[in-house]
Order: structure tokens, then sequence, then C-alpha cells
């Protein structure tokens, strides 16, 4: 988009004070990841739980001169304003008149699962050959589907547009900015359905976004959803796809032999090609693309050309530990324009001081000098510390980079020059096109090249966060939890994400924790919920703070303050005794308590217990119990102190199970990983951690051969045995050998068989089409962290927190 302030306040009929001749080409709603103030808008968006009013003073130091808002609050006489009654009201309207004016040509997917799959096959498939525009990532929520909309240009030809929704009257809401030429209908399931009150109501609602349609594409193969599009639509053109022949666009063959070739019946022809990931999820994307395809006129032949050329969709960017204290993150798979920004924003969120560049050729058809002019303007801004250009076509505007740069023609060329080895304690960004395959040099680059890796979704993280938040009050704080290096999962790494979205404090088990992420450059408060006499010093040095929890170690810290001729107040937090026996004053030693706080250079911070059994609902008595200690001996603490100290007692359950006791802040741990010890708001949480490896090897076994140490398994049937590398030094139990536990292949469960090796295991792969190279799931979605703690005869905690250091991990976001 490009429109001047008065053209935007007159389009929304806003207020408009100040320059009414500035240029808007983006709009920012996250003032941590804004990436350039250059025609950029910060838009403050209000809701029940947060203020974008008060990150309009962040946007403003960033460079930002032209703000929307509901109220004008600062005087600075440079910002333009935007007034407006409803932030993201202004956001739709504007959307809408954009998306109206076009001439683009429109289709919108919508769908529980495979938007994003879908929307990407298509963008591969159609860019060469109608100017493209898409929706960024996985922007399709009512912030997001505005925000892709206003990116339509005047070159434009087509557009494709995920739209999603969370509860009901979204869609309508959706449609109403947004009305599609051909809608596409994926697969309805339980994703997002949590504040539905059934499937049918969840139909219903996805399939008001066709009400201006022209064509509906629809997965088929559920008869409820096959009756309500007939029936709300029954005058459109409809095309069904499917695995059930009742289809119009179905699969002929058994798909899951990997010999022949799938077979599609396409209306009244038929098409095949060759597909390597058969699961039903991927084929019902393709039969999606097809009936797409085929309803934008392409031969049978062509379609087959398209999904052959189909490449792995990638739709998030990764984060990997690198060599010489490099981070790399990898974003290689796909290059335009809105995913050049994305990657942008998100290495805002780290605080690596020099930050480095490598950034390929952009192969879309619509690409000329003014667009590559538009990149160099994007790269000014980043305060790369080097630029590293692969490609005939930009390295010709190598001059206008104000920082240091280099050219190469090819990858090759890149990765065989001297200056590949003088990446050191640097962030580096890998952005290029998938044909310069520039994931090269992150395997180069990468610290660990075990191929078993941890994968950590900070988004999926977040999100999980965010379910817990919308249960407490607006003002109550958040501590997150990262001890033990943070449930396995990477303790720098998580407290850097959370730092930069505000959490309140941090908490670790020991002192050397805290003073690793401070050396590390975390400034947000942590609290030592464990310190040991010896580390006193360690934590006054990081200034961290201490739990106390007996007169003992009160006193012991109170001498180490005094040897280090502290004069103000240090903060402290005092750990009671409600129930658990386990740490803690009693309620009969807090007026000895409070006259030695009183009496030293220290304030009581927090007040904070434990709850034993928050996660298990026959003891919620004992919970009530704990709960009364716990206010009576606070209270009783408060007066003493003549002061009001945070209070907290609530864990991850807690704040599920007894929100009405969260007091002034809560603690969150293994809810972060998508576990809830409770059947609804499990429901609603993202899956944060998966653990994954690959087959190296499968083995025909005649009946009678047996496998692995001791011989444990013994074949009663010709039988295809698999090893892929992960042993328990990787962190998996012996005891889930023999059949006890199961991983996924093809997304099918699968059984470890034979005795569990310290490097590899095997499982049985008889029933499936796996090949070596394939990937294998430990735990992810299926099975999940609560099923494989199961197998293990354990508790996700001690599964997370014994995944070995040398497993990779890998940190992804949308």
């Amino acid at each position: 988009m490009k429109y001047t302030t008065q053209e935007i306040a007159f389009i929304t009929n806003a207020g408009l004070i100040g320059n009414p001749k500035r240029v808007v080409k983006n709009i920012a709603f996250d003032s941590r990841s804004i990436y350039s103030s250059k025609n950029t808008a910060f838009i403050a968006i209000n809701s029940s739980k947060n203020s974008g009013e008060k990150y309009i003073e962040s946007a403003i130091e960033k460079g930002i001169e032209i703000i929307i808002a509901e109220k004008k609050s600062s005087d600075n006489p440079n910002i333009t304003w935007i007034i407006v009654e409803n932030s993201l009201q202004f956001l739709r309207q504007l959307a809408k008149y954009h998306f109206e004016n076009s001439i683009i040509k429109s289709i919108g997917i919508t769908g529980s699962n495979g938007k994003t799959i879908l929307k990407e096959w298509l963008y591969q498939s159609l860019w060469s050959e109608f100017s493209t525009v898409k929706s960024p990532k996985s922007f399709n929520s009512q912030i997001g589907l505005p925000l892709s909309l206003l990116q339509i240009n005047p070159k434009n030809e087509l557009g494709i547009f995920e739209v999603g929704i969370s509860k009901p009257t979204e869609m309508t809401q959706q449609e109403e900015i947004f009305h599609p030429n051909i809608g596409v209908l994926t697969y309805i399931g339980s994703a997002h359905s949590a504040n539905f009150e059934n499937e049918a109501q969840l139909i219903d609602e996805k399939i008001k976004l066709f009400k201006h349609s022209k064509v509906i594409i629809f997965n088929g193969d559920k008869e409820l959803i096959v009756n309500k599009i007939n029936k709300s639509y029954s005058s459109k053109k409809l095309i069904s796809f499917g695995l059930n022949p009742t289809n119009n666009i179905f699969i002929k063959n058994n798909f899951n032999n990997r010999k022949e070739p799938i077979i599609v019946q396409v209306f009244n022809e038929e098409i095949s090609f060759q597909a390597h990931n058969r699961d039903r999820a991927t084929l019902s994307n393709a039969l999606a693309l097809i009936a797409v395809l085929k309803e934008l006129g392409f031969s049978n032949a062509k379609i087959v050309e398209k999904i052959n050329a189909l490449q792995a969709v990638e739709m998030r960017l990764e984060s990997v530990e690198g060599v010489r204290n490099n981070l790399i993150i990898n974003d290689s798979y796909n290059l335009d324009l809105d995913s050049l920004k994305i990657a942008f924003q998100f290495i805002k969120e780290y605080n690596k001081p020099k930050k480095s560049l490598v950034l390929t050729d952009f192969v879309e058809s619509d690409i000329d000098d003014n667009f590559y002019k538009e990149v160099i303007d994007l790269v000014n801004e980043q305060n790369f510390e080097r630029v590293y250009l692969i490609g005939n076509e930009i390295i010709k505007f190598s001059n206008e980079i104000k920082t240091k740069n280099y050219t190469f023609t090819s990858t090759h060329d890149f990765i065989e020059s001297k200056y590949f080895d003088e990446f050191e304690n640097q962030l580096i960004l890998l952005k290029g096109a998938r044909k310069f395959e520039i994931e090269r040099i992150k395997d180069i680059l990468e610290l660990r090249k075990h191929e078993t890796r941890l994968e950590v979704n900070l988004n999926a993280l977040l999100h999980n966060i965010n379910i817990h938040k919308s249960l407490l009050k607006p003002e109550t704080k958040i501590m997150a939890m990262v001890k033990a290096n943070a449930y396995g999962l990477g303790s720098f790494e998580i407290s850097e994400f959370l730092q930069h979205h505000h959490i309140d404090y941090l908490g670790v088990a020991v002192a050397d924790e805290g003073a690793y992420l401070r050396k590390k450059g975390i400034t947000t408060p942590i609290i030592v919920m464990n310190p040991e006499q010896h580390s006193y010093r360690t934590v006054i040095e990081y200034n961290l703070e201490p739990e106390i929890y007996s007169f003992r170690v009160l006193d012991l810290f109170c001498n180490e303050l005094k040897r280090h001729g502290i004069t103000e107040k240090y903060p402290i937090h005092i750990k009671l005794e409600t129930g658990m026996h386990r740490l803690g004053f009693k309620e009969t030693e807090l007026e000895e308590l409070s006259k030695i706080v009183y009496e030293n250079n220290i304030k009581v911070q927090s007040i904070f217990s434990h709850l034993a059994t928050a996660d298990m609902p026959e003891e919620k008595g004992y919970v009530k119990f704990q709960l009364e200690n716990f206010k009576r001996a606070s209270n009783n603490l408060i007066d003493l102190l003549g002061y009001q100290p945070i209070r907290h007692i609530l864990n991850s359950s807690g704040i599920l199970n007894y929100t009405e006791d969260q007091y002034d802040m809560v603690r969150i741990g293994i809810g972060m990983m998508g576990i809830a010890y409770n059947e609804n708001i499990q429901k609603s949480m993202q899956t944060t951690v998966s653990f994954k490896t690959v087959i190296s090897q499968i083995s025909d076994i005649n009946i009678g051969e047996t496998v692995g140490y001791a011989r444990r398994f013994k074949a009663e049937k010709e039988s295809r045995i698999a090893t892929i590398p992960v042993g328990y030094a990787d962190g998996i139990p012996r005891l889930i050998g023999n059949g006890v536990g199961k991983v996924s292949v093809h997304n099918q469960l699968v059984p470890i068989v034979g005795t569990v090796c310290m490097d590899m295991l095997m499982i049985d792969v008889t029933d499936i089409s796996a090949k070596e190279g394939d990937d294998v799931i430990i735990f992810s979605e299926k099975p999940s962290l609560f099923e494989f703690s199961n197998y293990c005869n354990t508790i996700p905690y001690e599964v997370l927190s014994s995944i070995s250091p040398r497993v990779k991990r890998v940190y992804i976001k949308d």
C-alpha cells in the first residue's frame, strides 16, 4: 500500500494532527519488532488485557513519526497523529477499502489445519504465472488478515490469503473486509475449536467466508461439511476433494503403496504423480492444490508439472547454536519482500551486538531495479556489520549498501571464500531463495551436527503463556521458571525470548544458573529458588534475588551483604511453610523474622509458598488447607513488616485450577511447554517441544532372527527393523525398549523393539512404507509428551530435563 496520512484520514473518517503529506507504506502493531521506521506508522491496538498506547513512546524512540491511536499521548512536534475511535476497526476499514479498490482475483483459504501449507504450495505454483501476493507466514487473525490485505500493490493480479478465526462471529467480520472469488475449506478438526459449542458450529462459522465467493472448493470427506455447504451454497459452483470416492477429486489407488504413483481422479479424468510424503494431511493438501489449479484453467500435464516442482514448506524461522559462539537464524527456504521484513523483525529479539546478513537474489516474476532498491533500503536500516550478497542480480546494487559487503555469484563461491571463517560471536541471518541452497552454510556453521534434535516452537510457548495469562487479572505479574536449563529447552534462549515479551520475573534453582543468564545479557529480575550457602557472593555480584527459607540462610546472607558493604535494601524472597514440609518459615517464626529484616539492609520483595497437589483434583481439600495457611501467615507477616510485598503461591496447575488465589504474581513452568493438568484448558494448548530424529538404516529380518543386545527381540514374522540414532545417552530411558514405548513415522505409531542402546534404538516399521532418511517423531503431537512420559513411567518434567546437551536445540518461530 501507499497512502498519505491525509488520504488515510479521509478513507477512515479519522482525525489528523500534523503533517498531512507523510507517506505510509507499512503499519506496525508491535513496537519491539519494528524493522524500519521509514514510511511506517505504528498502530496502538487496545484489548481487554493490554493497551497498545503504552508502547507508543517505544515506537517513537525507534524513529516512528506516524502514530495511529485512539487519543494523542505526546506533544512531540515531529509526530503526525491519526486519531481513531477504535484502532482495530480502523485497521479493518482501511484494509477493506484497499482490497475493494484493487483489481486482483483472490483465493481465500480457511480450515482448522493446512491453510499455510496450501497457501505456500499455491504460491509456488502460481507466482511464475501471475503477479501474486500472499499472506505472510500465518497471518490470518483479526489483525493478520487486514495487514495481509494491505500488502496488495497495483501490479498484483492474484492474491492468496489465509483466514482464521478463534471464536464465533469473527468470520463475519473477516468476510466484511475480504470476499474471495475462490473459497477453499481445507480440513475441520479440533485445532482452535475450544471456543465453539461443537463441530457443527465451527463449520457454520468457517463457511461464512464464502458468502460472496463464486467457487467453493472444500474437503468433502466429512458428511457434515458436505451437507452444510450444499444447504448454504447450492447455487454456487462447488468442487469437493478428499480421500472418499464420492468427491469430485479423489485418490483412486492405495496411496500407502510407495511402489506405485498416486493416481487421482479429477472429475472424468485421471492424473498421476509420485509423492514422497503420503500421510493423509499432505495428500489432502495436494488434492486441494489440484482443485484450485484445475479451476484456474491449468491442464492436467501442467498440474503434474507443478506438483513435481513443489518444494518442502518451511514456515518457520529457526535459530541454532553455531561454532565460535555464533547464533544462526536460518530462513533459507523462501525469499520475498514480506518474509525478509519478518526475518528482520525476528532478529530484533536477540541481543547479539554484531549481526551479519547473507542474502541472495530474489526469484519472483515481477522483480525490477526499484524492487531491489527497496530491499537495499531495508537492509541499510538494520545496522548489519557485514552483508554477503549471492547472485548475479543483487550484487549489482552492492555499492548502495552502506555497510561493508561482499559479493558472490554462487553459494559455492561464498563457502570457498576466506570470509567464511570470519564469523565469530555474531548473529548470522541466512535469507535466500530455495535454488541457492544456502542451508548448506547453516550445515557448516552449526555447532552440533547430531541428526537428533529438540525443536522448540517459540510461538507455541508464547501462546501457552497467553492462555494462562488470559485467566489472570491484567495487573498480575508472571514469573517464568527457567531452572534446569529451562526444563531442558535452553535457559538463555528461552529467557531471552521471555525478556523480549516483557515477562516480569525469571526463576532459577541455583545461583550459577542466574549468573549464566546475566553474563549472556539477561536483565530481567531473577529469583534464585535454592541458593546454596557458598553461592551468596555470586548472588550479590550478579544482582540476583535469593529465596530465604530459614534463619540460618538469612543470617548467612545478611553477613555476606555486610562483607560486600551493601548499604541499600537488598531484595529477598521469603518462603513460607504451608504444608508441603520441604522448605520455609513456620508461622510461629514470623515475628522473629520481621525483627531481623528490620535490623538489616534487606527488603522482602515477595512472600510465597508452594502447593503440593495443585494438579490433583482428588486433593482439592489439601490445596484449600495450604491456601488458608498461606493467606493467614502472609497477612501476619505483612502486618509485622509494615509494607506490602508481592505474594505468590500458584504454579502452572494452580493458575488453571485455583485462579481466584492468584494474588500479585503467579509462576509458570511446565505450562509453557503445553502441559495443562486441566482437561478443558489442554484443548487450547499448543505443542512447544518436539523431539525428532531420522532413520539411519532399515534391515529386513527373517522369522526367528534377533535384534540388538541380549537378543531381546525375536522376529515372529518377516519384519523391517529401522535403526535410529538416539539412545539412553540422549535421554531415552532403557525401560521403554522391548515394545514398551512407541515413536511416530509418517504419523503412525510404531513400537520400539529390542534393547535401547547408548546411542541408538530400533523400531519396527514392517507395516508402513518407511525409508532411510525419513523423520521419526519421538514425541511431539503423536506421541505427545504426556504419552511418552507414560511410556517412561514418569512425568513430563523428568523427560524434558533428562534430554542430553548433545541433542541439538533448534528454536523455531512462524
